[in-house]
This record gives structure tokens, C-alpha cells and sequence, in this order.
């Protein structure tokens, strides 16, 4: 196959024009010039990859003299591929960009929502669920579902109310 004139302009525009708009500070026009040298590469590996033939997957035939050389339609893919990735990227700075910009000048710091919390009223807070897990463990140590042997029971706490109870 021989390259064809319109491909070849094709490609080396969409070069141009790719590398002349990443120029530009902007995300978008980086985003759009990254998206055009992407495909222009795509259609430089397909220019280069040779005649067309028949499919590399027949094998064995009188149809091997024929086949493509697989490895332009590999790198194809995997141009493909890392270009949608380094796209992906792109759009997400292009978005974490303009919700900065949105905020204007608080800009990405955020106000801390327990500044006016003092110790004593954290301790408050949390003493309703110290006293929910006293209640609990009461309940759990007045049940007998464990049995009365000792060998089947643990360790004693050191506590003397427990051994009060375990006496019972």
C-alpha cells in the first residue's frame, strides 16, 4: 500500500495544529491539541504499518505470504488506550480548575466546623455512649449464659465487683 497524499497532509496538519494550540495556557486548548496529536500519531502508525493483506490470525495457509504484520495494529491500540487515560486526566484538571476558580478567594481552604468545641463538651457528648457500654456489659455480666464452671469461664477481672458477681 502505498501512503496515500490526503492521509499524509492529514497527519502532519493535525500535528501542526495540535502542537500550535498546546501552546496556549489554557486546559481546553491543551485538552483539544493533546486530542489532535493523538489521533495524528494514529494515523502515522497506520501509514507506516505497511500493505494490507489478510488477517493475522490464519496461520498454516497459502495466505501467510499476505498477512499484516500485527505489531501497527497493537501499537494502535495502545496508543488508543494511553491517549484516553491522558484525556481522563486532562478533564479532571480542567475540572478541579474551575471549581477552584469558583471559589474565588476563599480559594481550597475550608472553615473548620468544630472550632468552637471545647474538651468538656466533647467529653459530654461522648459520655452518653460510655454509659450505653457500662449498661451493656451490666447486662451481659448478670446474664448467666456462659455457665457457673470455673473451667469453662476466663480470667477474673482485678475489678471487685466482678468477683462480687462471679461469687453469686
Amino acid at each position: 500500500m502505498t501512503a496515500s497524499l490526503t492521509l499524509v497532509v492529514l497527519m502532519a496538519v493535525m500535528y501542526g495544529t495540535g502542537i500550535y494550540v498546546m501552546l496556549e495556557r489554557s486546559l481546553t486548548r491543551l485538552l483539544i491539541g493533546f486530542l489532535l496529536v493523538g489521533n495524528a500519531t494514529n494515523i502515522l502508525i497506520f501509514l507506516m504499518s505497511g500493505p494490507s493483506g489478510s488477517a493475522p490470525i490464519v496461520t498454516g495457509t497459502a495466505a501467510d505470504e499476505n498477512m499484516v504484520d500485527p505489531v501497527p495494529q497493537v501499537l494502535m491500540l495502545t496508543a488508543i488506550v494511553i491517549n484516553f487515560g491522558v484525556v481522563a486526566f486532562i478533564l479532571a484538571l480542567v475540572y478541579r480548575s474551575w471549581w477552584l476558580a469558583q471559589l474565588g478567594d476563599e480559594g481550597d481552604t475550608l472553615t473548620d466546623e468544630h472550632a468552637g468545641e471545647t474538651e468538656a463538651s466533647t467529653e459530654a457528648a461522648f459520655a452518653a455512649v460510655d454509659e450505653d457500654d457500662l449498661a451493656i456489659q451490666q447486662v451481659l455480666d448478670a446474664s448467666n449464659e456462659h455457665g457457673d464452671s470455673d473451667s469453662d469461664s476466663g480470667p477474673i477481672e482485678d475489678d471487685p465487683e466482678a468477683r462480687e458477681k462471679e461469687r453469686r
